[in-house]
């Protein structure tokens, strides 16, 4: 060996990368096709290659490792409010635009806006099932990039409605050459729109702002306050709630438009306090921001702010889902695959019975984070559909708060698969552990979360019928399944408590809907196996950790079908000295 040579490197797997991240994904290339987006698998596939390449993951790791940084003046003393970021965020975002993560189901829409006409309020078929799957992909790969384009499929549900904001912004909105210069909206090629909602002194609630929002005289108004929390700052403009001051009975708290440069080319006055320093998502500029005097247009009826946002916020809450179910299917192909390569004892970590029983109760929590996620994005293609629209608003809450739940604990353990090699940085699980609870916080913490889905049961009637239909679609297939739901469904009924034990109801109500889902499309060793886990078993509850799977799953057919499958390179040899 030559001096200073390091010894030969054994029993090390190789990297997982420059695999589809789509085509190697068993359960969401059947969950897509089953919710109707099978018209979009091109687009899909040609992403997953894309993001699967070991190129965009290290654009992942550099845009992580060299944070966004604020700067508040130019050179010459001029107050300039901007954050520069490293180039592989800028790299990762045109990606992202180009592949249209940001509009992929409103392009038509917003192009009819742009040119006068009445945007239709659905989406493309299908297009919002695979602008999740899509999402779901990207967020394995570089996650803080999907808070501007989840902010941005968001908010047109809300500016299609104003007819001359959908005319402007139109154009922008529908394109897909990323341009990051704060310019006029005329002159973009592609715009991003975020929000600013939270305040210090409320939090999640809003109607405890302090901003106010004075009249100009002109149909327009001045904001001036300060906000806690603005993510992705240097979009181009924002949906800013704030306190509309009395008038002609018409104050309160409303949502107001507010671009970052006005037409004229001047910056409206948007002073950027501080970036906050984040456990996670730190790829992702996060400010505080004052309004000091800035222009904004009404959105909405005046004193309904949190109604017109809803409906932005419904919508980030699906990609809350779609987000997490992406982390938590990439820790899980990492653990697979890195048991499938290292061996231990005499064999690959994958041949071990109780490395397989975590392996497959990962595989199993990933499948039903997917196909959750690929069912309630359905739901928001038929807006029209009062059935779906009911379903969609209580699940999507529930879903929320149980996947984003979850996925801290899976890639928890996807890391002690891999053991100390997982807790470093190179292997990208600390990373993605970071990022996971940002989604749970995110559009509302786990008992804002559950109080409402309470408040949906109580003020909307529609939406227990709606959910208990979908769950009765599977009656009969799975006898766990049934005295689950029997339970869920008595529990729905009794109003006594309801919000002590509100947690326990919204866990219920994700876990069937999970179930159900499985029951009826997954391979039955699958469906059998997650309500055994989930549901309970002849021989007792199931564990409270990963890998505590009862006797008779097929875990070896579970692990499998989770696999990367021809992204994996030939296992480790084994050596049994």
């Amino acid at each position: 060996m030559q001096s200073g040579a390091t010894h030969e490197v054994l029993n090390q797997p190789p990297p997982l990368e420059d695999y589809s991240l789509y085509a190697s994904d068993a359960a969401l290339r059947e969950g897509l096709v089953r919710e109707g987006g099978g018209g979009f698998e091109a687009e899909l596939h040609a992403f997953g290659v894309e993001v699967g390449r070991a190129e965009s993951f290290a654009l992942g790791r550099q845009a992580n490792r060299f944070t966004p940084e604020l700067r508040t003046h130019d050179r010459f003393g001029h107050r300039i409010d901007e954050v520069d970021y490293h180039p592989a965020w800028h790299a990762v975002m045109r990606l992202a635009i180009e592949h249209r993560l940001h509009n992929l189901p409103w392009r038509a829409a917003q192009a009819r806006a742009a040119g006068g006409a009445a945007p239709a309020r659905e989406a493309a078929p299908g297009a919002i099932v695979a602008r999740a799957a899509l999402h779901s992909m990207l967020a394995q790969v570089e996650a803080g990039s999907c808070c501007p384009l989840t902010m941005t499929f968001a908010a047109w549900p809300v500016l299609r409605d104003d007819a001359a904001l959908a005319a402007e912004w139109g154009p922008a909105l529908s394109g897909t050459r990323y341009e990051p210069r704060l310019l006029p909206v005329s002159q973009k090629s592609a715009a991003l729109i975020g929000m600013a909602m939270t305040e210090k002194q409320g939090g999640s609630d809003v109607r405890a702002n302090t901003t106010r929002a004075s009249a100009t005289g002109d149909g327009c108004f001045a904001l001036d306050g300060h906000k806690w929390f603005c993510s992705a700052p240097m979009s181009d403009a924002f949906l800013v709630l704030a306190q509309l001051e009395a008038g002609a009975g018409r104050g309160g708290l409303s949502c107001f438009f507010v671009p970052r440069v006005l037409p004229d080319g001047t910056r409206n006055p948007f002073a950027l306090q501080r970036l906050k320093d984040k456990l996670g998502n730190r790829s992702n500029a996060s400010s505080e921001v004052e309004f000091r005097g800035s222009w904004a247009r009404l959105v909405g009826e005046p004193g309904r702010g949190v109604r017109t946002i809803l409906e932005m916020v419904q919508h980030t809450r699906l990609d809350c889902v779609s987000g997490s179910a992406g982390l938590m299917r990439q820790a899980a192909a990492q653990a697979i695959h890195h048991a499938q390569h290292r061996a231990a004892f005499g064999r690959r970590l994958a041949e071990h019975a109780l490395m397989q029983n975590v392996l497959a109760d990962l595989a199993l929590e990933s499948e039903a984070a997917s196909a959750l996620m690929l069912r309630l994005a359905r739901a928001f293609e038929a807006p029209g559909d009062a059935g779906e629209r009911a379903f969609a608003r209580i699940a999507t809450a529930a879903a929320k708060y149980w996947v984003c739940k979850r996925t801290p604990q899976a890639i928890l353990e996807a890391m002690e698969c891999l053991g100390g090699n997982g807790y470093v940085e190179e292997s990208m699980l600390p990373r993605l552990y970071r990022e996971a609870p940002v989604n749970a916080i995110w559009e509302g913490s786990g008992n804002v979360i559950c109080l409402d889905v309470l408040r949906a049961l109580v003020r909307e009637p529609d939406c227990a019928p709606a959910l208990l239909a979908e769950l009765r679609q599977a009656r009969g297939a799975d006898r766990r399944l049934d005295a689950w739901t029997a339970r869920l469904e008595a529990e729905l009924a009794d109003p006594a408590d309801a919000e002590l034990r509100a947690r326990r109801t919204v866990e219920r109500v994700a876990l069937a809907l999970e179930a159900s889902l499985l029951v009826r499309f997954a391979p039955p060793f699958v469906a059998d196996a997650f309500c055994a886990a989930r549901l309970g078993s002849e021989d007792g509850l199931a564990g409270l950790h990963f890998g505590a799977l009862p006797r008779g799953i097929e875990c070896a057919r579970i692990v499998e079908r989770a696999g990367v499958g021809g992204a994996s390179q030939a296992p480790a040899a084994v050596d049994t000295r």
